[in-house]
Formats: structure tokens, C-alpha cells, sequence
């Protein structure tokens, strides 16, 4: 019994000898683990944010791409048409298509 509290009162001198180390360690598992904005979910949720972010330069890129196309269509006619028949195969009347792939 005496070993044991003679233990126990090693522990509580070491924690008391060396009280700011123990503080700055909890600090430290309490804000690295057990936080509510603890640092292991703030580092995914700024992987995210990058991968959000880079996936929002890649759609304005994408508008910017169809916004060109979109006023070269419409701003002749004969655009327009070529268009049509090259994605929708439109044709006139009396007009054969022949779809040829390449390798």
C-alpha cells in the first residue's frame, strides 16, 4: 500500500515539477484531437475547399469556352447550320449523310 501512494506522490511531484510541459501537452491533444474544430478535421475540410476551388476555375473556364461558342452560332446563319448538321446530322430534303469514323 505504501508503494503505492509512494508512486502516486512521484506522478503528482513530476506533474507539479514540470506543470507547464503537462498544460502545453494537453493543450496540444486537446486541440489536435478532442476540439470541435479540432487541426485533423480543419486540414480535410481545407483539402475540400482546394478541390471545391479548383473545380470552380474549371467551370468559369467551361463558361467562358461556351459563351464563345454560343456567340459564334447565333451571330451567322451559316454557322448556325453547319453546327446542326456536324452535331444533330440535320439535313435538307433530298440530302443523303454519310457518317464516316475514323480510327
Amino acid at each position: 500500500m505504501k508503494e503505492k501512494t509512494n508512486a502516486l506522490g512521484k506522478v503528482i511531484l513530476v506533474i507539479i515539477r514540470y506543470k507547464y510541459l503537462v498544460v502545453i501537452c494537453f493543450f496540444a491533444i486537446w486541440i489536435t484531437f478532442l476540439d470541435s474544430y479540432n487541426l485533423i478535421d480543419r486540414f480535410k475540410n481545407m483539402q475540400k475547399l482546394n478541390a471545391l476551388n479548383k473545380e470552380v476555375e474549371f467551370f468559369k473556364h467551361e463558361i467562358k469556352v461556351y459563351n464563345t461558342q454560343y456567340k459564334e452560332l447565333f451571330s451567322d446563319k451559316n454557322d448556325l447550320e453547319k453546327f446542326a448538321r456536324e452535331q444533330y446530322l440535320m439535313k435538307e430534303e433530298n440530302e443523303d449523310i454519310f457518317i464516316i469514323i475514323s480510327d
